[in-house]
């Protein structure tokens, strides 16, 4: 059959913006998984998305399912034919349920037997006949954490749908579809182009939409936005500031973009750039556009969902509406600066951080003690105690109660304001990074110092209370913790002992709970696992756990070994060393061997053994010199010269001897060669 497009379109009302393009996505995904589950074969996978619809056009569908070769096995054929050569009861019912005659039954004969089988051919369905429940399934695969009913009925989505296209060509498929049946009309604009749209083929859906002022691809309404918003600036004076987060959410939330500049009062420029930012960005979504010196300007450009014909009273209309929302930001300046930040901090104990971890007070005197230890470590002790004093006193303010977003920057205005010490103010901002994936680190020791002290408690202190993250809920943000103090560390870098510090923390909560400690361990360094495999430089799951094997407590120390194992599993007799250094641990494994136990020379009976241990004696010195140096490859060149006395030691000696004496004081000769060699890196978990 003639291959078709095939076009699945779902009306609905306004969905969620900042969903929007995931849904799309899913639903393109799960279609094509559909078709391909059912061996249609098909082209191009196209989808599009707006506020009041998602659809999906598969280029090029195979008209119907493939045939395919059936093999059924049927009963032995012992039970399948009477001694005179007549079909049994059994064989008759095979036959049956086959389709076909007995005589048109073959025998299959294995090294268990001979069946009688049957070999034929099923022919493939139309897709039409199968596209019904490939949407259906394809709908309820998506990620909708919690679908709603309406009306009388009881089918469930994220919003109540209002119709349905489901074209094959230009042939209509007929089905149910969440509770509406499927035809060929779509809608327009609502405002524009309100009335249905009869699309005449699968193919001309996009031509369709736009005649009737609806741009239905989501890539192609966004770029439309970026561009049109940046043309806009330019013609200002200025550049519109583009956030990523926020270009798709205002795709999400028009089907005709229209840019429209609006202008605030010039006496907001006074407020500090973040919170005009926030108020204009985040809470209006508006562009805000930056001079060309890099500074605000008071223009903003906000996109609108049609054409209107006054644009003066679309931009009225949204200067009317941030208006107010920059005054009360500037009363909130403005009153919040009446107060000293050591007042807002006074507050904090009547602020509940966690139900069993107490308040933000609490939380404050644990970050000082723990940053305390830190901030010796790393050289930021001058202003530390005053920061992490002041380090959530922000949380008090009424700019921070509207902008939560901007805890930390306020935090940073205030104490500059105030005259702080600008290392004390810039830290203030800095305890958050990185906020997401891709942030900025902290810049300073003294923020660093106060991103890990808080970031650590509040990893140990959800830990000490049982709350560890589960696969689909981490509500305090564990993930993102656990990433930025690797991220701090790694990157910085700081060469800290993490382990101590996560234990000095859990000792500071005031709960106590046995495993906290390790299990938050644990938890971060399996997102060091990731990160570490993840950064494309040859770094395997099986070097990564030897070095974690070492029981080395730095992830800066941890990278360092890493290195120089890569470089060292480059040589040429690398492989041989590990091959011998897992026959080693394999054999300490299964018999315990004493660590007090001094090899005797005294008890040796072949000359390998002897040869073994002189060389060992005489490379232990060096390896543990460069162990404490940290020179890794230096500990792993050195561990190359047992290579040869080990191979003459397999050789020519047997280690489990009935000799008890013998038999341990040759496991222990192993133990000590075993020590070197796997100084850096435990080599018996390497493959090979």
């Amino acid at each position: 059959m003639k291959k078709r497009d095939l076009l699945f379109e779902l009306g609905a009302e306004e969905l969620p913006p900042r969903g929007l393009l995931g849904l799309s996505t899913a639903l393109a995904d799960n279609l094509a998984a559909g078709l391909d589950a059912a061996g249609i074969g098909h082209g191009a996978v196209r989808r599009f998305a707006t506020p009041r619809r998602l659809a999906v056009l598969i280029e090029g569908c195979a008209g119907q399912q493939p045939d395919r070769p059936v093999e059924r096995r049927g009963p032995p054929k012992s039970n399948a034919y009477a001694p005179d050569g007549q079909p049994t009861q059994a064989a008759l019912a095979f036959a049956k349920s086959c389709g076909v005659t007995p005589a048109e039954l073959t025998l299959l004969s294995t090294d268990k037997g001979t069946w009688l089988a049957y070999h034929g051919t099923e022919k493939g369905v139309p897709t039409t006949s199968l596209l019904g429940a490939i949407v259906s399934r394809a709908l309820a695969a998506l990620p909708i954490p919690k679908r709603m009913r309406w009306g009388a009925g009881t089918v469930e989505f994220l919003r109540p749908v209002h119709n349905a296209v489901l074209l094959f060509g230009a042939e209509v498929v007929p089905c149910e579809i969440l509770g509406v049946r499927t035809g060929r009309h779509s809608f327009g604009h609502r405002f524009h182009a309100p009335g249905p749209i009869a699309l005449r083929t699968a193919r001309g859906y996009q031509d369709a939409l736009r005649r009737a002022k609806v741009i239905a691809d989501f890539e192609e309404r966004r770029e439309l936005i970026r561009a049109s918003v940046a043309e806009t600036a330019s013609s200002l004076g200025g550049r519109a500031l583009v956030d990523a987060a926020l270009l798709d959410e205002v795709t999400a939330l028009v089907e005709w973009p229209v840019p429209v500049a609006g202008r605030f009062e010039e006496r907001f420029l006074a407020l500090p750039r973040e919170v005009i930012i926030a108020t204009v960005q985040d809470h209006q979504r508006y562009f805000p556009v930056e001079m060309a010196d890099g500074s605000l300007s008071a223009w903003f450009i906000t996109v609108s969902n049609l054409a209107s014909r006054d644009p003066s009273k679309v931009r009225e209309g949204n200067e009317r509406v941030v208006r107010p929302r920059l005054s009360d930001a500037s009363f909130f300046w403005d009153q919040d600066r009446k107060h000293s930040l050591d007042a807002y901090a006074a507050k904090l104990g009547g602020v509940t951080f966690q139900g069993k971890l107490g308040s933000y007070a609490d939380k404050t005197a644990r970050i000082r003690a723990l940053g305390g230890r830190i901030a010796s470590l790393i050289g930021a002790g001058e202003h530390f105690g005053r920061a992490a004093d002041l380090a959530k006193a922000d949380l008090m303010t009424a700019m921070v109660g509207e902008f939560p977003e901007l805890q930390g920057t306020m935090g940073r205005h205030y104490a500059t304001a105030a005259g702080e010490d600008p290392a004390v103010a810039c830290a203030l901002e800095e305890q958050y990074r990185p906020r997401f994936a891709g942030d900025a680190l902290p810049a300073t020791p003294l923020g660093r110092t106060l991103a890990l002290a808080d970031k650590i408690d509040t990893l140990v202190g959800i830990f000490a209370i049982d709350q560890k993250p589960t696969g689909t809920r981490d509500p305090f943000g564990l993930r993102r913790a656990a990433l930025g103090v690797l991220r701090i560390l790694l990157e910085t870098p700081l060469d800290l002992d993490l382990t101590a510090l996560i234990e000095a923390s859990a000792a500071a909560q005031p709960v106590a709970r046995d495993r906290a400690a390790a299990e938050a361990d644990a938890f971060i360094l399996d997102r060091l696992r990731g990160l570490l495999i993840e950064r494309g430089d040859g770094t395997t799951s099986e070097m990564v756990e030897a070095v974690l094997a070492t029981a080395s407590r730095s992830p800066v120390d941890v990278v360092a070994r890493l290195g120089a194992l890569r470089e060292f599993l480059a040589h040429e007799d690398a492989t041989v060393l590990t091959a011998a250094n897992k026959r080693i641990g394999n054999l300490l494994r299964k018999t315990a061997v004493d660590l007090a136990v001094a090899v005797d020379p005294r008890l040796f009976v072949e000359a390998a053994e002897g040869r073994l241990h002189q060389t060992a004696v005489r490379l232990a010195p060096s390896v543990r010199g460069a162990l404490e140096r940290r020179d890794y490859a230096e500990c792993l060149r050195l561990a190359l010269g047992l290579r040869a006395d080990i191979d003459g030691f397999f050789d020519g000696v047997m280690v489990m001897d009935e000799n008890r004496a013998l038999r341990e004081n040759r496991l222990a000769l192993l133990r000590d060669a075993a020590s070197l060699i796997g100084a850096v890196a435990d080599l018996s978990r390497l493959p090979g």
